[in-house]
């Protein structure tokens, strides 16, 4: 959440801590195009398990919006650990204000 940054920021000098590294991630989109939401109940986990969507079905989706995969296949998270990279998830054009 960009927009909490800069309180983020605030409270780790506060607290004396040192500043991570920050990376935005884009949104994710469902293969449409369209932005997923929680207002829209896209992914309520609630009712994916009471549909009897997998854990690994759920995994292997996103990683496929997100680009991680090549195709829509069940997959763990420790699955896409080896193969990750930040270079095949999908970019948007949102801009990103530099860090101070």
């Amino acid at each position: 959440l960009i927009g909490s940054t800069p309180r983020q920021i605030w409270l780790q000098e506060c607290l004396g801590l040192p500043r991570p590294a920050y990376y935005h991630t884009p949104l994710l989109c469902a293969p449409d195009g369209r932005r997923l939401s929680k207002r829209d109940a896209d992914l309520d986990l609630g009712a994916l398990r009471a549909a009897g969507v997998r854990p690994q079905a759920l995994t292997g989706r996103l990683a496929f919006w997100l680009g991680l995969l090549e195709d829509e296949e069940e997959a763990s998270p420790a699955e896409l650990i080896s193969s990750f990279s930040w270079d095949k998830v999908r970019r948007t054009d949102i801009p990103v204000a530099p860090a101070p």
